[in-house]
């Protein structure tokens, strides 16, 4: 920011010299970017750039940047004040103002003055303007502007003739509303229902902290005048700012936040100056509307907490001047806790919520550069965090079974995202110019991996298998969803045995993150429709994904004519669960028996079904049951399928003999037939 040496020295007493300023706004935190000498009517000044940090919109003007140096230099701060004298009538029998979104503009206020004369600004004010870059234009809006960087209140004066009503409304502007904002060529812009605008009866009449309307602006006819003086969200100018492409002093401030108890101040002192320097009469009160004023910001500080921080033994006493001089009012207490500094935070420094914040001021008050830099600093890396071995860990097991990472872009085309969009989900869009051919936040990593696996397939590769840990997106009414699923997608040119090996994975990778007990159930989904067959994998009752073969169509968006098969589950919400609890256990002493066993049973019928059938009977020494394989086909009937199940049997004390065996495969063999219906199948 721009700022005038001497207009600094207005509010310091003794003054400082400019290089002294520098030095100590440098020493603030506002470092110095350059200055240079300056000739006004009373002779030289010296400009000075100062950088301004974006929390910090206290100091966005000449008195904020003053007692930054009052309290580093102990000089005394000279604050302007104001007590404007009312001759007139009744403001509130003038004009109305009604505040239509007290959310977006929580203090309006509106003070009236009549019989005012235009005209040039005095050499004072003009020398103040210009030493800081600007160029003077006339007694009001210099006087506005003065008021700006000086108290860092933005103003607006309305020419009062000009108004409809006349009244004041700050209301949310109409779909596509129109509004000429002030300045030498400015065009028409349309406005939308985000933005916020002061109207009177009738039209838009300026861009609420953004821009005043130019067909209510003062001219050298303009003698009747109302003032401006407000706060407004910090989010919704910016917005509107960046929309329309309109930036101004005023903005620049409102974003970084503007007290409303400094609303009431800054217009006095603007009404002081005006009927100083272009006459006319006050009309009497304020008419204003918004929300009440919010009270004092209570923040405390422990001082040993300060001390471990900073690293230096600072004492109470001195954490006491140094937030003292900055205005917060300090009250040091002691307890057999320890000491504790609480203060009351200056409604200008919007920056203050909580006890580090403290030790920042306490920091910069005693001076950064005094705080000593030890020459070494000894550091322990933390050991990684359990979810981040996990995706190692299976990261590691998928390359290992032949799978390759993708890393892809979140945003797809809406047409690529609504194919794989779940019933009650709605998409996620971003508004850039530069997403519009893919605007939709993926609700699936599966659009973004086909992509990739048709590249491949275009340019020669077509036997890849590609896996991706990515976050996706959708809304579920008002509410936005993102979970980061595990994707996996395959050619399969034989989609039944490449089926086999995909559900062999999901196991693995499952059971790598919860353990060899993980329970893993698969139960037949048909209500996906980007799946022509597919399967729901279930742990412990709860879905944690889906798999299974992709329709055709889906597969055809993205140009594969080939079968692909494709997976993806909520894997790593598990990952906090890793590592999975093992437990050792010695080699068996003793060899196994493994019988295999054919069932013809129903096409219905399902693995698990089998599995837990068998289990259910409780077999001595049975170790475990294992599927082997499907078989359809002649000379099984159709809608049949004979499944062949292995037995293992090993006993702890002894060598297990077939005629150990026989009497339990028998019991096997009949609950088969008992519970399916099953025959056996023989070679």
């Amino acid at each position: 920011m721009d700022t005038s040496a001497a207009w600094i020295n207005d509010y310091l007493d003794p003054p400082a010299s400019a290089e002294e300023q520098g030095d100590l706004l440098t020493r603030a935190g506002f470092p110095l970017e350059g200055s240079e000498s300056v000739a006004i009517s009373s002779g030289t000044d010296t400009r000075q750039d100062f950088e301004m940090t974006s929390n910090r919109g206290d100091c966005v003007c000449h008195l904020g940047l003053a007692r930054e140096i009052a309290a580093l230099s102990g000089r005394t701060l000279k604050s302007p004040a104001a007590s404007p004298k009312a001759t007139g009538p009744n403001a509130d029998s003038i004009v109305k103002v009604i505040n239509h979104a007290p959310e977006l503009c929580p203090l309006y206020t509106a003070r009236v003055i009549r019989g005012v004369k235009v005209g040039p600004s005095p050499a004072w004010l003009a020398d103040r303007l210009t030493a800081r870059g600007d160029i003077p234009r006339n007694n009001l809006v210099d006087l506005t502007n003065f008021i700006l960087f000086e108290l860092g209140q933005p103003m607006h004066v309305f020419d009062l003739a000009k108004l409809k009503g006349p009244e004041i409304n700050i209301r949310r502007a109409r779909p596509g509303e129109p509004i000429v904002p002030l300045g030498e060529g400015a065009a028409e812009v349309k406005l939308t229902s985000d933005d916020l605008v002061i109207a009177d009866a009738e039209n838009a009449i300026a861009i609420a902290g953004v821009k005043g309307g130019a067909p209510t602006a003062v001219t050298n006819e303009t003698t009747d005048i109302l003032i401006e003086s407000a706060t407004f969200a910090p989010v919704t100018v910016r917005n509107t700012s960046r929309r329309l492409n309109i930036g101004s002093d005023s903005s620049y401030r409102y974003e970084r936040g503007v007290h409303p108890a400094q609303v009431n101040p800054a217009a006095d002192r603007l009404a002081a100056l005006i009927l100083e320097v272009c006459g006319g009469e006050l009309c009497k009160g304020v008419v204003s509307d918004g929300q009440p004023t919010p009270q004092p910001r209570i923040v405390s500080m422990r001082t040993e907490r300060c001390r471990v921080l900073l690293g230096v033994e600072v004492d109470d006493a001195t954490m006491v001047d140094a937030l003292s001089r900055l205005g917060f009012q300090p009250k040091l207490e002691h307890s057999a806790d320890g000491s504790v500094i609480t203060c009351t935070v200056p409604i200008h420094r919007l920056d203050i919520e909580r006890e580090v914040d403290l030790i920042e001021e306490v920091s910069r008050m005693y001076g950064h550069d005094n705080i000593p830099i030890a020459e070494s600093l000894h550091v322990r890396v933390a050991p990684p965090q359990s979810t981040v071995l996990a995706k190692r860990a299976v990261s590691d097991a998928l390359v290992g079974m032949g799978y390759l990472e993708a890393v892809t872009h979140s945003l797809v085309s809406e047409k690529a995202a609504e194919a794989f969009l779940l019933p009650g989900l709605s998409l996620q869009r971003v508004d850039d110019d530069r997403a519009k051919a893919e605007p939709a936040l993926r609700p699936s990593v599966l659009p973004s991996l086909l992509r990739v696996l048709a590249l491949n397939r275009d340019n020669g590769v077509e036997d890849v298998k590609l896996f991706e840990t990515a976050a996706t997106f959708a809304s579920q009414a008002t509410e936005l969803r993102e979970r980061v699923n595990l994707a996996m997608v395959l050619p399969a040119p034989k989609p039944e045995l490449a089926l086999r090996e995909l559900r062999g994975v999901i196991d693995r990778l499952v059971q790598l993150v919860l353990g060899q007990r993980a329970s893993i159930d698969v139960q037949a989904n048909s209500s996906l429709p980007w799946f022509d067959h597919s399967a729901s994998v279930m742990i412990d009752g709860e879905v944690l994904g889906h798999f299974g073969l992709l329709a055709a169509n889906v597969a055809g968006q993205f140009g594969l004519d080939e079968p692909v098969l494709a997976a993806e589950i909520g894997l790593p919400s598990l990952y906090d669960q890793y590592p999975p609890e093992t437990e050792a256990r010695a080699l068996p002493s003793f060899p196994a028996i493994e019988r295999d066993v054919s069932a013809i049973v129903q096409e219905s019928v399902t693995w698990a079904e089998i599995e837990s059938c068998v289990l259910k009977l409780a077999l001595d020494d049975l170790e475990r049951v294992s599927f082997v394989t499907a078989f359809r086909g002649k000379p099984i009937e159709p809608g049949q399928k004979s499944v062949t199940l292995r037995l293992r049997f090993r006993a702890t004390d002894r060598t297990l003999k077939h005629a150990d065996i026989n009497p339990q495969m028998q019991s096997v063999v009949s609950k088969l037939q008992q519970s399916f219906n099953a025959t056996m199948r023989t070679a």
